[in-house]
């Protein structure tokens, strides 16, 4: 019997039906010769740097660099119940074999094999490998089983990435926050470079000083045409005035035909550009409507590089664009013959081919789906439309004019085929996106003649400022972590840019919950924070480019082309480096973070801390231990404390605290401290643990 695990319960429940594994159990399905259970994402992580030794339970300078000899997991524990599930199905003496059905990408091969190894399987492996969770993909996929060794690159690579993130992450995150001594300044592997283009941006926009300029126009003949910039409105009075009534002759007049070639298909990065420019959608959320299609059939695996189709795959290319025809969502007769030629390579496929709708379009009401998600499926199929369309054609004038001794200049524009765009205007009609129009667009001119002459010409002078660089967008910053270092690297480079298109959505999310990056409608801002972080931050751990050269190493890593060996032997040479090279600040640095003797008011040392001794102080965003041990000291029930409230719980006093929330409304108590306990939750995927106060609950004597 074989064992199969997938990723999450519902992709589980999809591989069941199609294998006739349909009795369900506790924790997996059976039938027809297969077991079938699942992951819940990670359920194994490595393990925390206290787990390791006790001089890294507290974050210290004389405790880093922290490197494991031998690197730890453990089992999460809002999840440990499945893992057992899990282990308990891998030692059945019935399963003789286990199919890895996890997401056919890095970080699937990553979730699963670290759950094989933790319950110490060694029964063989097989992995199913597919684009699309459509009934015929999963039966071609169990057709074709690979054996698991085939992508032990693979896992290498994921590991690779797993333990780079933890030892830059974690010796950064302590090394920096130790040495400023003020709130916890995250450090990321990938996320602070990214932090720091924001930054370089931002700086840019503040140090920018406008100028003002001008412009001398002749107007003729439904033609207005202008000088080039000049700096001062007297001189450009002085142009218009030697022109005013004067003769103008058409010294040059060019026309070129050009073309703009059709888009390629959606990878996810490029996906989630458009998505943001048109609707408004952060990368997140576009990776998860486009993850939900995938699970119900209607579109292929969305965490793809790729633009192309493999060669193989031109007929179903063609039924999947009639399956358009006949059910996507804007209504407009176009005589279409798709060029589908145009978007099949196998060379530039790797791991996933682009994303495109899956046939099961045809037979779906896609009228159920919910708004988000039926915009982001139209947007996938207007896409292959729009890539398998013909070119858009049009043409383009550049005139000169001579008058009064000055030279003038006019362009047009004028489409002559409007080709793939009838697809893409008949999705903005239909969506009513909201993309900014460009303010520039250029008109057709009239038909103009080299010798041509206009008499008695209208003249005019308009005003203008030279423009800053603009904000980034969610759309901008993933076109730039997407291009990152790609100016310093060569053609032939595997990866470029920061993380990978599964990774990115998350590194923007992280960036905006550790307060560093904000959202302002479109625009993307870094903080005060982020913008003090990234200054006091080194190149090595701020480089985009350092970070893009990681990620291509990562990729041959999974090629077999680069070892995991020489991989982390230089990450591990760069953390040392780091924590040699920057081991103290002063302390008017220490301050800017409210850290240090400036940052810290007279009279903010509020006691000791119950966990572990150390100072809990007031810092900018409430109480805290300066030992960074994890303490919750500013919280007790659920209620926030003040000043005085939490002095008095750290030397143990009874204390009356209002407004506690319980299920039948508010109430006062009496906390008394008896020691401390540890506490764990989830939020956003992630698991929370610290420590807080145990108390005992003492109820006001109630007034008669």
């Amino acid at each position: 019997m074989q064992l199969v695990i997938a990723e999450k319960p519902s992709v589980a429940q999809q591989i069941a039906s199609v294998i006739g594994a349909e009795e369900r159990k506790d924790g997996y399905m059976e039938g027809s010769g297969s077991i079938v259970s699942w992951c819940v994402g990670h359920l194994v992580e490595l393990a925390q740097p206290d787990a390791y030794s006790d001089a890294w339970k507290k974050w210290t300078y004389e405790s880093l660099p922290m490197i494991p000899e031998n690197w730890q997991h453990e089992v999460k524990r809002d999840t440990a119940a499945q893992y057992k599930v899990l282990r308990e199905l891998m030692h059945d003496t019935r399963v003789d074999s286990v199919v890895c059905a996890t997401d056919a990408g890095r970080e699937g091969e990553l979730i699963f094999r670290l759950v094989y190894e933790m319950a110490g399987c060694n029964k063989p492996m097989k992995r199913l490998w597919i684009s699309s969770m459509e009934e015929r993909a999963i039966r071609d996929g169990f057709a074709n089983l690979k054996p698991g060794s085939d992508y032990d690159c693979l896992y290498q690579s994921a590991l690779c990435r797993q333990r780079a993130d933890w030892l830059v992450g974690l010796n950064g995150t302590r090394l920096f926050t130790v040495l400023y001594g003020g709130k916890v300044l995250k450090v990321g592997r990938v996320q602070t470079p990214t932090l720091g283009m924001l930054v370089e941006r931002e700086t840019q926009i503040m140090n920018f000083r406008k100028e003002q300029y001008f412009m001398a126009h002749i107007l003729c003949g439904g033609v207005d045409a202008a000088t080039g910039r000049i700096n001062s409105r007297a001189e450009a009075e002085t142009v218009a005035g030697a022109c005013k009534n004067g003769q103008a002759v058409v010294t040059s007049a060019a026309k070129e035909q050009k073309s703009i070639a059709p888009p390629k298909l959606y990878d996810l990065t490029t996906l989630q550009r458009d998505a943001n420019r048109l609707f408004g959608f952060t990368a997140k959320q576009t990776l998860e409507y486009v993850q939900s299609l995938y699970e119900k059939k209607l579109a292929t695996y969305p965490r793809t590089d790729s633009q192309y189709l493999s060669d193989d795959m031109e007929q179903t290319a063609k039924s999947v664009i009639e399956a358009i025809f006949g059910s996507i969502l804007f209504q407009e007769d176009v005589m279409f013959n798709p060029n589908i030629k145009r978007v099949l390579n196998s060379k530039k496929v790797t791991d996933h081919h682009a994303i495109i709708p899956t046939m099961e379009i045809a037979k779906a009401d896609l009228s159920t789906l919910p708004e988000p998600e039926r915009k982001i499926l139209s947007l996938v199929a207007n896409r292959l439309l729009c890539a398998t369309g013909e070119k858009h054609l049009y043409e383009t004038v550049k005139a000169e004019l001579s008058c009064g001794g000055h030279t003038f200049h006019a362009s047009g524009k004028s489409v002559t085929h409007n080709g793939w765009k009838d697809f893409e205007d008949a999705f903005k009609r239909a969506f009513k996106t909201i993309e900014e129009k460009e303010s520039t667009e250029e008109k057709k001119l009239p038909e103009l003649t080299e010798g041509q002459t206009f008499e008695n010409m209208q003249t005019k002078i308009s005003e203008h400022y030279t423009t800053p660089p603009k904000h980034y967008t969610e759309d901008s910053l993933l076109s730039a972590m997407e291009r990152a270092g790609a100016e310093d690297m060569g053609d032939n480079v595997e990866r470029k840019g920061l993380g990978t298109p599964a990774t990115r959505a998350d590194i923007i999310e992280k960036l905006v919950k550790d307060g560093f990056v904000k959202r302002e409608k479109k625009q993307m801002l870094p903080t005060e924070d982020g913008m003090k972080l990234i200054t006091v931050l080194p190149d090595v751990v701020k480089s985009p480019k350092l970070t893009a050269d990681w990620e291509n190493a990562l990729t041959l890593v999974a090629k077999g082309e680069y070892s995991m060996q020489e991989f982390m032997g230089g990450i591990e040479d760069m953390v040392r480096d780091l924590v040699q090279t920057y081991h103290s600040v002063s302390e008017e640095q220490k301050s800017m973070f409210g850290g240090g003797a400036q940052g810290i008011n007279a009279g903010t040392a509020l006691g000791k801390c119950p966990k572990c001794g150390g100072d809990v102080v007031k810092g900018k965003f409430g109480a805290y231990c300066k030992n960074k041990c994890g303490m919750n000291v500013g919280r007790a029930m659920g209620a926030v404390l003040s000043d005085s409230q939490i002095k008095s719980m750290l030397e143990g006093k009874k204390t009356l605290v209002k407004g506690l929330k319980g299920k039948k409304g508010t109430y006062d108590a009496y906390l008394i401290p008896e020691g401390i306990e540890d506490y764990s939750y989830t939020k956003d995927g992630k698991e929370i643990r610290g420590s807080q106060y145990k108390v005992r609950l003492e109820f006001p004597k109630r007034k008669k």
